[in-house]
């Protein structure tokens, strides 16, 4: 029976006046705690670390040669700090490598567009593939459907709703006249329902509409013209084709914009799309993962973690150039100044978490004896910012621990921190969770968001300009802090798990999340089909 406990919420100025939980300064006489603060803070190498990974070799698409030129950079990185570092594989996935491309309006006017072949795609073999638009119209059954399909030749297909405006909302609430803002929501929200109804009403049972996307393959469609807007000026949502055998490629707002209203009021644009893309069929995937064996509990791990996989339209700065970097970055200072841990100290960068968690599922399923003797797993993976939330993962005894190390780690950066005990375990969204399911105590570092879901997350504006180097360096001194203690910890984290609170729905206790099984092969995601 697991103990009933209740959950409170606290920050690290409240944890000073609890006994023996006094908030240290750089004033805490642990040699090792002074000396990461000082590696970390002076000797930071966060910055050029981030800029030879987002610049030089920019984004880590799973599968291709991006990828795989970061995992051999990163392990020549961990191995020069003195770790025993490897690539280590799970899977094979789909390979794709990205060329150049110019996607351009040539009739009725010139007008080079923002945007991009999406990942996955097929290009044209560098050459240019011409031809005029067609968009779905007064759709109302699969009978309508099958008409548009046969207007569909030799065409490009625009295939999201077009957004009347691509000002942000709070621009208009500020300056626009008194009733203009809602009428225009009102009647936006007017046409993305109309948009949506012609789109069901095709007949695809498939909320991704992937069968209607082959459909439009298969009746000679030159292409599918996509966008994703995120409500703030020049930034879209990148993600995958559905398409094998053609292109499908997104626009920015306004671009799309322009060239939907072009073809609804028949002036007759024409788009040149000149893409090159490369399909590498289907080749091995791999996790990068480096260990500093413990001195006295070799077989205890303190783990590392962070998604190294990125979307591909911008650098994958915020998602998750930051959290790998971080994790690299402590890894270093660790072996600067704590070259004898107690406990082993494992880097964990896992590839396939785009595609659901794949890269941590697998290691988890493959490493029961790492999963075993996990002590404390530290998992970043939202953005630039420093980190701001930390909670138990729903395991009743950890917030002691975890009070225990925080108020150790310098006051500089704890004060920040607001703390969750016993807190929820996470039900996926993120690498910790992979440990989480397994009942092992994987602990996540929220970080403040500098606009995160808005800017930066899956959109092509996610570069290296987006990095917030204090704050960057500050976590590098949380991070490394908080595996120095649990290390030295002479207590093993208990892994006893909350009373679940109940299913709202089914007045029943809520289930403890459930590990899925690692996907090993794209042929069987429901994300690449």
């Amino acid at each position: 029976m697991r103990r009933a406990r209740w959950t409170f919420t606290v920050t690290l100025p409240f944890l000073a006046l609890v006994p023996g939980l006094r908030a240290q300064t750089l004033a805490d006489d642990d040699p090792v705690l002074r000396a990461i603060y000082t590696e970390a803070t002076e000797g930071s190498r966060f910055e050029p670390l981030a800029q030879a990974l987002l610049d030089s070799i920019g984004p880590r698409l799973t599968a291709s040669e991006g990828m795989e030129r970061a995992q051999a950079w990163a392990v020549e990185r961990l191995a020069s700090w003195g770790y025993d570092a490897r690539t280590e594989q799970y899977g094979t996935w789909e390979g794709w490598n990205r060329g150049t491309s110019a996607i351009d309006l040539v009739e009725p006017r010139v007008r080079s567009l923002e945007g991009r072949i999406l990942a996955w795609s097929p290009g044209t073999g560098g050459e240019p593939v011409e031809g005029g638009v067609v968009a779905p119209d007064g759709i109302a059954s699969p009978a309508d459907w099958q008409a548009f399909l046969g207007t569909v030749r030799d065409r490009w297909v625009m295939w999201s709703f077009p957004q009347p405006t691509c000002r942000p909302d709070d621009m208009w609430r500020e300056y626009a006249q008194p009733g203009s803002y809602e009428a225009m929501d009102e009647a936006r929200d007017e046409a993305q329902r109309a948009w949506n109804a012609q789109i069901r009403a095709a007949g695809s049972d498939d909320p991704r509409n992937r069968d209607l996307q082959r459909q439009l393959e298969e009746a000679g469609a030159l292409g599918i013209v996509t966008s994703n807007w995120t409500g703030e000026v020049g930034t879209n949502r990148v993600f995958n084709s559905y398409t094998r055998e053609i292109p499908t490629f997104e626009l920015s707002c306004e671009d799309y914009g322009l060239v939907h209203r072009l073809a609804a009021r028949n002036q007759g644009p024409v788009l040149r799309l000149t893409a090159e893309a490369e399909n590498r069929g289907h080749v091995p995937v791999y996790n990068v993962i480096a260990e500093m064996r413990g001195t006295e509990l070799p077989d205890e791990y303190v783990i590392l973690s962070a998604h190294y996989d990125s979307w591909e339209a911008g650098s994958g700065a915020t998602d998750n150039g930051t959290g790998s970097v971080l994790m690299m970055e402590a890894a270093r200072i660790l072996a600067e100044v704590y070259p004898n841990p107690k406990r082993t100290i494992l880097v964990g960068l896992w590839s396939g978490e785009e595609q659901g968690l794949n890269g941590s599922h697998a290691f988890v399923e493959d490493h029961p004896d790492i999963v075993d003797g996990l002590q404390a797993l530290y998992n970043q993976d939202n953005g630039t910012g420093r980190v701001v939330s930390m909670s138990g993962s729903g395991f009743v005894d950890a917030g002691g621990h975890l009070a225990r190390w925080l108020a150790r780690v310098p006051a500089q950066v704890s004060r920040f921190i607001d703390v969750s005990f016993p807190g929820m375990p996470s039900g996926g969204g993120t690498d910790s969770a992979s440990f989480v399911c397994a009942g092992a105590p994987g602990f996540n570092l929220g970080a403040l968001s500098w606009d995160y879901g808005s800017l930066t997350w899956h959109t092509q504006r996610d570069t290296f300009d987006k990095l917030v180097f204090d704050d960057l360096r500050n976590n590098a001194v949380l991070t490394a802090s908080l595996a120095y203690l649990a290390s030295e910890d002479p207590e093993r984290v208990s892994r006893e798990r909350r009373d679940m609170p109940l299913n709202t729905q089914t007045g029943e206790p809520a289930n403890w999340p459930a590990c899925g099984a690692a996907v090993r092969d794209s042929r069987n995601s429901p994300r690449m089909q």
